[in-house]
């Protein structure tokens, strides 16, 4: 471990699968110690193992983003388990792809009770134990679509644009406690979330408006949240990491 992250906490939602898995080994082989929170228990434990086995240091809990409780637990489970916490990345999300009229009201408060109000909770909660560790650094993974519209997404836009705002907030409001809180723009990414939700040929459209001239893999929105997380980037606060291929600069 080269130790760009060594003696860091971090604490990672929806770090079970896709880019939240991606980035909890990237920190464990970056040296730090990482708790994965997620719905989905198997899978996290599992990803805790495999870091295990490789030298580092995980554990998971399960937290579901939209559940107060839950985060007060993951927060001091990570406390307990490892005896800080340094590092949050606020990762876990829902992609619904409606336009405005065929967004039902479900869907809506679907989507912003994970995508808004789980980035809001984990910041409320993992900020008074960062203040105990004197200080941190929070990622919170927003998207191109909380940069630039589109013809549907309504949703999904919506709560991302607000992950955008409620990041540069709380950025000026904890800087002088050390405190810095960044987002990362993801464009279209190899993921389950994107396959899942967005069909080949509108997968193979964006692939053709990206300079770059293909989709972003979790590795790489994983090296950038790595950057944001280690002292590298101590000067940065309240500012966007755009990972699009060069889609939003056209």
């Amino acid at each position: 471990m080269s130790g760009r992250l060594a003696n860091k906490v971090a604490l990672i939602s929806g770090g079970a699968r896709g880019q939240g898995a991606a980035e909890a080994r990237a920190f464990a082989r970056e040296g730090a110690k990482v708790m994965i929170g997620d719905i989905l228990d198997a899978e996290a434990d599992q990803i805790a193992a495999e870091i295990e086995a490789a030298g580092g240091a995980a554990l998971s809990v399960y937290l579901d983003v939209t559940e107060e409780a839950d985060w007060r637990e993951a927060v001091a489970a990570t406390v307990r388990g490892f005896g800080k916490l340094n590092i949050l990345v606020n990762n876990a999300g829902i992609l619904r792809m409606e336009g405005l009229e065929e967004t039902t009201l479900e869907i809506w408060d679907d989507v912003i009770a994970v995508n808004q109000t789980g980035v809001f909770l984990g910041m409320k909660h993992a900020i008074p134990a960062m203040r105990n560790a004197g200080g941190g650094s929070i990622i919170n993974i927003s998207s191109t679509s909380g940069l630039i519209g589109s013809p549907g997404a309504s949703a999904y836009h919506a709560s991302k644009g607000a992950v955008r705002f409620l990041t540069k907030g709380a950025a000026i409001q904890y800087a002088r406690e050390n405190i810095r809180v960044n987002s990362v723009h993801p464009g279209v990414i190899t993921t389950n979330m994107v396959t899942e939700n967005i069909a080949p040929d509108t997968r193979e459209l964006f692939e053709q408006a990206t300079p770059l001239g293909r989709e972003g893999t979790v590795e790489e929105v994983a090296n950038g949240a790595l950057y944001l997380a280690s002292d590298e980037s101590s000067y940065m606060t309240g500012s966007e990491l755009i990972l699009d291929g060069g889609y939003t600069a056209q």
